[in-house]
């Protein structure tokens, strides 16, 4: 029989899974996942603001999904470890399902 999961443990992965809960910090990982980036660079990747993209890698890195090392005047930001982008990439392929659309959209005959 499995011990049971402690609770701090939940409450981590519950934080970590609200600090992805953001389509935009998705995108974020996304582009983390294919390399390194400073602000500018998602800033123009992503189509948001620098005080939004700011705003989000904040939480992203007050959760420990990404890591931010600075040079020179900019920081670069990473992923904190690959874990986290196969979360991310996962949670994607899922949501690009059919019956994954389908439930969290409902179908047009559930509409109405």
């Amino acid at each position: 029989m499995r011990q049971p999961i402690p609770h701090d443990t939940l409450v981590t992965a519950g934080e970590l899974l609200r600090a992805l809960s953001a389509p935009i910090r998705i995108a974020i990982v996304l582009q983390l996942r294919e390399s390194s980036r400073c602000v500018h660079e998602l800033v123009g990747a992503l189509g948001a603001t620098q005080p939004l993209i700011s705003q989000h890698l904040r939480v992203l890195k007050t959760a420990g999904v990404v890591r931010g090392d600075r040079s020179g005047r900019e920081v670069l930001y990473r992923l904190a470890d690959d874990h986290l982008a196969h979360i991310v990439v996962d949670a994607v392929a899922h949501a690009q399902e059919p019956t994954a659309q389908e439930t969290i959209l409902g179908t047009p005959e559930q509409e109405g």
